[in-house]
């Protein structure tokens, strides 16, 4: 028999062995490691697997994850957001999750400019700042994902005259939820300290600063 016909003949095996191999790997990277990743998340880590919703008297509120567009004055608001509309690229649409995206614009980029040198002026206004007063960055630049849910510790500390006015609650209460409020940095070594904005407007809501 030459070698040629031993390849031929052999072949129907090696074909049949390849499909068991291909049907095995499928079964267990396809079917049986996620669903066991999957029963390990809903059980150790069942809030995040879940997208870490909140709800209030069984309403679904949102998300700890995802920010939202607060522009009433009796709320602390995020930082700014260049996410657009998902059928029209061209029309903003703060905090769309369905379209991560950042303003991708330079340093230089005079749009950028202007509307950073806009929103430093208006939270001076609203907060009754000095003209020449430091306003945190984050509260005038978006970031790359375009709905971040926290805010700095100075970033909440800065709104903190303009919502109590709007709510006419003492300011130094105000303050205090926002400092009970602060979450450290991850297993204290990643990120900053930080402000997850939808819990501190519920927890305004709830009257804790009242």
């Amino acid at each position: 028999m030459t070698g040629s016909e031993s390849i031929v003949r052999s072949l129907p095996a090696e074909l049949l062995r390849a499909a068991r191999l291909t049907l095995v790997v499928a079964v267990v990277t396809g079917l049986i490691y996620p669903f066991l990743i999957t029963g390990v998340a809903q059980v150790v880590f069942h809030n995040q697997a879940n997208g870490s919703l909140i709800t209030k008297n069984g309403q679904l509120i949102g998300s700890r994850l995802i920010g939202q567009n607060f522009t009433d004055p009796k709320y602390f608001f995020g930082r700014p957001s260049a996410t657009a509309n998902v059928s029209d690229g061209t029309k903003s649409d703060p905090y769309n999750a369905q379209n991560s995206a950042g303003s991708n614009l330079a340093p230089s980029n005079k749009a950028l400019i202007d509307r950073v040198s806009k929103a430093v002026d208006q939270i001076r206004k609203e907060n009754n700042l000095p003209a020449d007063s430091l306003v945190p960055v984050d509260l005038v630049t978006t970031d790359f994902s375009g709905f971040d849910p926290d805010i700095s510790e100075a970033g909440a500390l800065t709104q903190v005259n303009h919502v109590a006015a709007a709510r006419n609650l003492d300011p130094a209460r105000v303050r205090a939820l926002v400092e009970k409020d602060v979450q450290g940095r991850v297993l204290g070594v990643f990120g900053e300290p930080h402000v997850n904005v939808l819990l501190l407007n519920m927890a305004l809501d709830a009257g804790e600063a009242a």
